[in-house]
């Protein structure tokens, strides 16, 4: 699933070649992409036909857009978008022709390139839904937490609330709600540059770890968002198709028995919530168990 790099590579796309621009038509394709629409597909069309698409925003792995009258009056909503598994927002020229499984499009008043949500397992989906304060974050997402890369993010109150926390740290990277937009990915990452192993509990480290742990992120997130993304096949792209390039400098996840590039140690893979964890066995010992 895309993490943060990932949707944020596909916002700054948004920002580019959709933002400012008025929506002429919208073609849904597939029930399931406006299934969260409760109103339906045909709501869903007349909410963004003839306005204009002013902004594109993230908080965590969502994107919003929000969504304003032809002369600029706020209507207090906004588009949002969820790529889930394999979401895509491509935009494309108009004559190219349509892609296996798009399942919704956006055409534009200045006749340019369309904007194309396409998605082959259909688990990500489209809604326009209020967002009273224009630029605000929508309310639906508001429980999601500030990422590290946000300006705004409280190292101190995610320290505290991490250690009070009583579970194992990789579950509370994970967690959306503390900490927004890490998955799978760079929570592994983030715990190799931090030497820190993901069942260690939370309520055990101390402030120089989380301090250690929240630098891991931020770099691993910052490499990962200058190459595009991490990319392991071609269901994750950029809104002109372009894959992301980070899974070149991946250090333990997906690494199975190769050797770790700080001690040369083999990695090793663990299951962990129907999932793999990836770890080095040296540089990440497991905690020893609480008496």
């Amino acid at each position: 699933m895309p993490e943060l790099p990932e949707v944020e590579v596909v916002r700054r796309g948004l920002e580019r070649w959709v933002a400012g621009r008025t929506v002429a038509a919208v073609e849904v394709h597939h029930p399931r992409a406006v299934r969260r629409h409760l109103e339906g597909a045909d709501d869903f069309t007349a909410a963004l036909t003839g306005r204009t698409l002013t902004a594109a925003h993230r908080r965590g792995k969502y994107l919003w857009l929000p969504v304003a009258e032809a002369d600029g009056s706020p209507t207090g909503r906004a588009l949002v978008a969820h790529l889930g598994m394999s979401g895509q927002l491509l935009v494309e020229k108009p004559a190219q022709p349509d892609e296996t499984h798009l399942r919704a499009r956006f055409t534009f008043t200045d006749g340019g390139r369309e904007l194309r949500f396409v998605d082959q397992r259909t688990f990500g989906g489209l809604v326009v839904e209020d967002a009273p304060g224009g630029d605000d974050i929508p309310p639906r997402l508001a429980h999601i937490a500030v990422d590290p890369l946000d300006p705004s993010f409280d190292e101190a109150g995610f320290s505290a609330a991490l250690r009070r926390r009583r579970t194992e740290v990789k579950r509370a990277l994970l967690d959306q709600t503390l900490v927004g937009g890490v998955g799978n990915i760079y929570a592994d990452e983030s715990l190799w540059r931090a030497r820190l192993h993901g069942t260690r509990p939370t309520d055990r480290l101390t402030r120089a770890q989380v301090a250690g742990l929240l630098d891991g992120v931020r770099s691993v997130l910052g490499e990962a968002l200058a190459q595009g993304g991490t990319s392991f096949d071609s269901l994750y792209v950029d809104v002109n198709g372009q894959s992301g390039y980070f899974s070149r400098f991946l250090a333990v996840y997906g690494q199975v028995d190769r050797p770790c590039p700080r001690c040369g140690t083999a990695i090793v893979r663990e299951s962990f919530m129907n999932r793999s964890s990836y770890s080095c066995p040296r540089c990440q010992p497991r905690p020893r168990a609480r008496r």
